[in-house]
């Protein structure tokens, strides 16, 4: 069946992420030092996670860490240092751009309000997307099914007809499970040998 559809990760396929960048920036902040910062943001709390689900709201989260964390920081400099992880990789933009005249595409991220609103929407590919499905708008985050349902419905695609990459096996394993073809992504030549593989011209 070929390919009419081609999806892709956001965090690391087609912006580099660092969350150590947010937490340099709110070490300045805080009294805690970097490594608990680490510790209790990203492997003591859920709050993270809660966020990225949409069981907790942008303010939820904000003052969550905030009291977690024992931060003095205004909102707005929260959103500065919270989303500013973010760098664009120039040949998947390049790719992106090449693929829009012949191909649907898909941005199917786990990712927050916040993330989504600050880091994501203004990149400059993000209006070639023909769909977007976002973990805390649909409530499951990869590999769980649902997510890749919502991205076949907003497409109206069979999932034989598109192919996922993502820099998390897991979650390619999760694609696979509803019937696309998904590749892990390594770098820039992982994407164009998987689509070469399946007839994508490229």
């Amino acid at each position: 069946m070929a390919v009419e559809a081609i999806i892709f990760d956001f965090g690391n396929v087609i912006c580099s992420l660092d969350n150590n960048i947010f937490l340099r920036r709110i070490a300045e902040f805080t009294p805690k030092s970097f490594v608990e910062l680490r510790r209790s943001v990203y492997e003591e709390s859920r709050l993270p996670w809660l966020y990225e689900t949409g069981e907790i709201d942008s303010r939820c989260f904000f003052e969550g860490i905030v009291e977690l964390c024992d931060l003095k920081i205004s909102e707005e400099e929260f959103i500065r240092a919270y989303t500013g992880i973010f760098t664009p990789i120039p040949a998947t933009f390049d790719l992106i751009k090449s693929l829009k005249p012949n191909y649907k595409l898909g941005l199917l991220s786990n990712t927050s309000e916040w993330d989504f609103e600050y880091g994501i929407k203004p990149i400059e590919v993000f209006d070639l997307f023909d769909a977007v499905s976002l973990s805390y708008e649909v409530k499951v985050m990869k590999p769980g099914a649902k997510i890749f349902e919502d991205m076949l419905d907003k497409l109206g695609m069979e999932p034989g007809r598109c192919v996922f990459f993502d820099d998390i096996e897991e979650n390619a394993a999760g694609a696979r499970r509803v019937g696309m073809a998904a590749f892990l992504y390594s770098g820039h030549q992982t994407l164009l040998a998987g689509l070469k593989s399946l007839g994508v011209e490229v």
